[in-house]
């Protein structure tokens, strides 16, 4: 088959599971803003989630890719596996055991003494998910991405049907006092509880999908092999740095906008910075599907002579499809700014400039396969390192200033910076002809023609909405004409 085909039909499998599951997750946003009117109490789980996503990178240490790198060179698979996964479920007893000690200890230093429970639920559910890491890593590796979508699809629906349940069903029977056939619900309901239950959806949904990965946990035989894992730590240790900084790139601005703003307006600001930087999905969701089917599709090609056309191939296809999904989201954020809550609109602005950051990681992420590919896995972490510095320097710079839009504008400075440096750092060290022109030209297009429209005289909400939705489509139609020279992409390779 034809790779980059192969590629993108793995990204449609990894990204139907992932858009379907995460847009349902997404449709859980208005649930949230609209039953939990102050942004405040959304805040408290934006800030939370932001903990947790350093936490993740902490309990997998870059064990994921250490076993697709290990796994392609090697001829005991199953050592290969076995190994990083008692590693990491070692890891993960030590921490869960740490963090359910200390629970009340930790949610006083993070202002929520009341909220230990909140600390319980999260440490429960970064365990949970840890553990499934490894499992989902030996899918992607095996090109197992029917079952892999499965299986996060699964993820998704229990949590979205866990999440209408107590906070869509039992919360407005409670609110509402309803008798009868729904009085149950209502007694189901804890106030005390709160926005807690989207914890305990998700603690939910990650306890069923360790059970249903139960096949591959039970696949991994008892082999530890001490040599190998001191390799793969050697190679992964870089990454869990540069894992780090990338999410003090992501998500320390959640935390700084907490203690940078003053205490009687930070939640709230959180809160509402937090809503509107899920209205950017669309382009997180497409750049996550990418990389699920892109890096195991990497590692597989880098030994064939074609492999660099074909890595600077799919970057040009990837920015485009990028590009349109800015626009699509911009020429209809007239009504897609309903999905929040009134009070969480203010913060509308920031959107443009996290979709146009994300792309820019999208970017960063193909241009930065080199060092995996090198095992210059160094390299990954001086970028990222880099990321972090540009991100604490200008979140504490600017929040105080510009508040959460400064926080907007410093992921976007974060993200194209380490997107430039890492260009450079790979034409030296392993060159790939990207063509700069479709890589800058296709964003800025993008940003044009949404300027444009905007400056345009204002029109009835129907008439605006069908010219800018046919205008995308006269500009995709246009793009597959110019471009589909490039479509059938470079003879067959075989897999290495």
């Amino acid at each position: 088959m034809n790779p980059l085909r192969k590629l993108a039909g793995q990204t449609a499998i990894y990204g139907l599971s992932t858009i379907i599951g995460r847009l349902l997750n997404y449709f859980l946003v208005p649930l949230y803003t609209y039953q939990f009117a102050e942004p405040g109490e959304f805040g408290v789980v934006t800030e939370l989630y932001a903990y947790t996503s350093f936490l993740n990178v902490i309990l997998t240490y870059g064990m994921e890719t250490a076993l697709f790198n290990f796994s392609a060179k090697a001829d005991d698979k199953a050592t290969v596996y076995s190994t990083a996964l008692l590693s990491v479920l070692l890891s993960t007893t030590l921490y869960l055991a740490l963090a359910l000690g200390q629970a009340d200890t930790l949610a006083g230093l993070l202002r929520h003494p009341d909220r230990a429970d909140y600390v319980r639920w999260v440490a429960w559910i970064i365990a949970l998910d840890a553990l499934a890491a490894l499992p989902f890593a030996k899918l992607r590796e095996q090109q197992k991405a029917k079952r892999f979508a499965l299986l996060k699809t699964t993820n998704i629906l229990v949590t979205v049907a866990a999440n209408v349940f107590f906070i869509g069903l039992c919360k407005w029977a409670y609110d509402s006092g309803a008798a009868g056939w729904l009085a149950w619900a209502a007694e189901l309901y804890d106030p005390a509880v709160g926005i807690g239950y989207v914890f305990i959806a998700n603690l939910i949904a990650s306890g069923l999908t360790l059970l249903l990965l139960t096949p591959e946990l039970a696949a991994a035989k008892p082999r530890f092999d001490v040599a190998l894992w001191r390799r793969m730590l050697a190679y992964a240790l870089p990454l869990l740095v540069a894992g780090l900084a990338g999410m003090v790139n992501e998500t320390m601005d959640r935390v700084l906008l907490k203690y940078l703003l003053p205490p009687d307006i930070a939640m709230e600001q959180l809160g509402i910075y937090g809503a509107c930087y899920k209205l950017a999905v669309l382009m997180s969701l497409f750049i996550q599907a990418f990389r699920y089917a892109a890096e195991p599709f990497f590692f597989s090609y880098y030994r064939q002579r074609e492999a660099r056309e074909l890595y600077a191939l799919v970057m040009n296809w990837f920015v485009i499809a990028c590009s349109f999904i800015f626009l699509g989201v911009m020429l209809n954020l007239d009504w897609i700014q309903y999905f929040v809550g009134a009070k969480y609109r203010a913060g509308l602005g920031v959107v443009p400039i996290l979709l146009m950051a994300n792309l820019w990681l999208g970017v960063f992420f193909n241009f930065s396969i080199w060092y995996k590919l090198t095992e210059q896995t160094r390299f990954g972490t001086y970028l990222t390192v880099w990321g972090a510095v540009v991100t604490l320097a200008l979140n504490i710079h600017w929040i105080p200033r510009l508040g959460y839009m400064g926080a907007a504008w410093a992921t976007l400075a974060c993200y194209g910076s380490m997107a430039l440096l890492s260009y450079v750092l790979g034409r030296r060290f392993y060159p790939v002809r990207y063509d700069l022109k479709r890589i800058v030209g296709y964003p800025l297009l993008a940003v044009g023609i949404w300027q444009l429209t905007e400056r345009m005289p204002a029109l009835p909400f129907w008439a605006e909405f069908s010219f800018d939705n046919a205008l995308l489509l006269v500009i995709f139609a246009l793009v597959v004409v110019l471009e589909r020279h490039r479509l059938p992409g470079p003879p067959p390779l075989r897999p290495s």
